[in-house]
């Protein structure tokens, strides 16, 4: 996958597999029928790791990365993730907004040339809900990013057994490769 080909991609759609040691997320373009299309991305996270660190493929072979994340300290409640390229490069970063979080998952996710983009929970009855009842933790949750009151992305996770994602793109200026490190984010490490 060519840098500016992903960067032309206004909906992704990712999947997460589930293995015994680690997490696997795959990232796929969306077919004109909107079916999952070509392979766009990979990922691998270890569970339980104490300064979290993911990187991301151009496929599951795992021979090319294409960026990483990683936590700059260890076990931070409001954690700030460093998003760089294959080179180690700086592409921008994200980080819990621990306060706001307490009742409604809330992020900042920023990028050079934009302003500071923060992506809360769509709806709050459902976050209250997957917070204080157990037994509907398991409840789909919708994040929107914006700037400004623009729309920047979003993250819609979709029913089912496993954890799907579609991934809208409204901003032609946000670097993909930090919306997928983002949505990847939101899955591996929400419930920390």
């Amino acid at each position: 996958m060519q840098l500016d080909t992903l960067q032309h991609q206004q909906q992704f759609h990712i999947r997460q597999r589930i293995r015994l040691m680690v997490n696997q997320y795959q990232v796929h373009a969306v077919a004109p029928d909107g079916s999952e299309g070509e392979l766009l991305a990979f990922a691998q996270q270890k569970r339980l790791a104490f300064k979290e660190q993911v990187t991301i493929y151009t496929d599951d072979t795992k021979q090319h990365p294409l960026l990483g994340f990683k936590a700059r300290q260890r076990l931070d409640l409001g954690a700030t993730y460093d998003v760089t390229d294959q080179a180690g490069n700086p592409i921008g970063l994200f980080r819990k907004d621990f306060a706001q979080s307490l009742l409604r998952s809330t992020w900042h996710v920023e990028q050079g040339g934009l302003p500071q983009i923060t992506g809360q929970e769509r709806s709050m009855p459902v976050a209250l809900l997957r917070r204080f009842v157990d037994s509907l933790s398991w409840l789909p949750y919708h994040f929107d990013f914006v700037a400004g009151g623009q729309p920047i992305f979003s993250v819609i996770k979709k029913w089912g057994l496993r954890d799907r994602y579609v991934v809208e793109v409204q901003n032609p200026q946000i670097d993909r490769r930090l919306v997928i490190a983002m949505a990847i984010g939101l899955d591996a490490l929400q419930g920390r």
